[in-house]
């Protein structure tokens, strides 16, 4: 058990006479030491750091120099040592722990200065081997991080260079001291700094081991704070490198609700990564209309076509730079965002005269993104690996089974792999209609299959749009005939869905009384 001694918790401003300096990233250090030197602080370091200052003509005391003991290992040790870690971890209004200082020649070290090897980028590299980066684990460094960071009631942990000029304007300010609230900010910092370090190793040997983690760990930076969550009386936060995927040109900041439309727009666009000018309008995450065409311009006619009243307030987003007769034509109802991997300058201008529509460039594809798809459920969380973009046209028919007696025709297979692609982004049940290259119908989110594909047939007949000749999607398989045969009375022609119903004879019958063409894709896409 550890001894828990009942004293006063400090609350005072605390004096730094002595500094421990040692860190990988030198970014700042030289002139933050100096700062500190001319205010006679004693500066302690170890290896290249030691160096780096005694370069700039600081005065160093070595930390072997303090231990009287060399590193070794290759460097592998150098601050495990009692003059260190008994220097960093004495209470200082307790008389018993300064008389152990005293009895062995220990001298309290008031502030560290700490970063890390920097493990992360080191294995992120393909050509990483494990020795290499099982070299790239500190031990020291966090080491001295935690101590300084438990006993921050009388010492200060400095691990970003960023909190560099705060802590040395409070020190020139308050005659050498910190007070509490800075101390407690920096201990802060440096146990989330360790925690990460600590989680990218755990990640790393759950890749090299291909293993299932026993612990989730989340190691994602706060990006920023949200006005609010889903609805105004939640408090909200994004976290993540929002920075490499999307850069924001014009408009207020993203809701909590517009990030969630943003990376459904995006996992959207990329099915058409590949494909001939492709615009998406969506609505509270559903696509609303889809459609590949010559021009974008021409591609937001055919998309908006499919539902003419939904797309007010929602989200466009394009696999083109955006060109300005795109622009205008989007321009022509409210949009609250628009997404494009680049806007051609005079397209851009044009769309910022309205100043609360956020537009934004989209930096990177759904599929290089690292983080599972992770959702909470009850008072924990459930993950899954993300549901990646689908292959080209041609892999993805080769990976289909043709089970009716009529193979679709050339142009079918066109009209069933876009459908496929938008049905895989719809809300379950999720019914598509799509037909050259543009959807006709969608029907999202309801209980009932045969509820979705009704849906969608309304809005196709409020929209004036024919489903004769089309093909229609279904993102998981038919339990009964019913859904095929009412697709067959609206006028489609071919169907693409997963298969693997225990009457997956009974609907194929249908079919083929119907003259229909049919592929399963032996994938189901559910998006709940």
């Amino acid at each position: 058990m550890i001894e828990v001694k009942d004293l006063p918790v400090p609350t005072d401003l605390r004096t730094v006479q002595r500094a421990l300096i040692s860190v990988y990233d030198k970014t700042g250090v030289v002139d933050f030491a100096r700062r500190l030197s001319s205010l006679d602080i004693e500066l302690l370091s170890t290896g290249g750091t030691a160096r780096a200052l005694r370069d700039a003509g600081l005065p160093v005391t070595d930390v072997s120099d303090l231990t009287g003991f060399p590193e070794i290992l290759g460097g592998r040790v150098k601050t495990l040592h009692p003059y260190v870690h008994g220097a960093l971890l004495a209470r200082r209004n307790d008389e018993e722990d300064a008389a152990e200082l005293s009895s062995h020649g220990i001298s309290p070290i008031d502030l560290v200065v700490i970063n890390l090897y920097p493990f992360a980028d080191v294995v992120a590299r393909p050509d990483v081997t494990l020795a290499e980066a099982i070299e790239n684990i500190d031990i020291g460094g966090p080491t001295m991080i935690r101590a300084a960071a438990k006993n921050h009631f009388f010492v200060s942990v400095v691990t970003s260079p960023d909190d560099y000029n705060a802590v040395a304007n409070a020190l020139e300010t308050a005659d050498k001291q910190t007070d509490m609230e800075l101390r407690s900010r920096l201990a802060k910092a440096a146990f989330t700094h360790t925690a990460r370090y600590d989680a990218a190793v755990q990640k790393y040997f759950e890749r090299v081991q291909e293993s299932k983690a026993d612990r989730l760990a989340i190691n994602l930076d706060r990006a920023q704070d949200l006005r609010y969550g889903e609805n105004p009386h939640q408090e909200a936060a994004v976290y993540g490198d929002m920075s490499s995927v999307f850069e924001q040109l014009h408009g207020k900041d993203l809701s909590f609700n517009n990030f969630l439309d943003l990376s459904a727009a995006v996992g959207l666009i990329d099915e058409f990564r590949d494909a001939a000018p492709t615009l998406a309008i969506l609505k509270h995450t559903n696509p609303c209309g889809v459609a590949t065409a010559e021009s974008l311009v021409e591609a937001h006619g055919k998309a908006f076509a499919t539902d003419r009243q939904s797309p007010f307030g929602g989200i466009v987003v394009v696999n083109r730079t955006l060109d300005l007769a795109a622009a205008k034509a989007i321009n022509e109802v409210f949009t609250e965002i628009i997404i494009a991997p680049d806007y051609e300058s005079e397209a851009l201008t044009f769309l910022q005269g309205k100043k609360n529509r956020r537009l934004i460039k989209l930096l990177s594809s759904s599929n290089g993104f690292t983080q599972p798809d992770i959702r909470t459920v009850l008072d924990g969380v459930i993950v899954q690996e993300r549901d990646r973009a689908l292959p080209a046209a041609a892999e993805l028919q080769r990976q289909c089974r043709v089970v009716t007696e009529r193979e679709p025709t050339a142009e079918e297979w066109r009209d069933l792999d876009f459908a496929w692609r938008v049905a895989k982004h719809v809300k379950s049940n999720a019914i598509v209609y799509a037909r050259d290259g543009a959807t006709l119908g969608v029907g999202a989110g309801q209980m009932s299959r045969i509820d979705s594909s009704e849906i969608a047939v309304a809005k196709s007949k409020k929209s004036g749009l024919s489903l004769e000749g089309a093909a229609l999607a279904s993102d998981a398989f038919f339990p009964f005939a019913d859904g095929l045969l009412a697709a067959a009375e609206v006028g489609a022609s071919s169907v693409i869905q997963p298969g693997g119903s225990i009457r997956d004879d009974e609907v194929i019958a249908a079919a083929n009384e119907r003259g229909m063409a049919m592929v399963f894709t032996g994938n189901r896409h559910f998006r709940h």
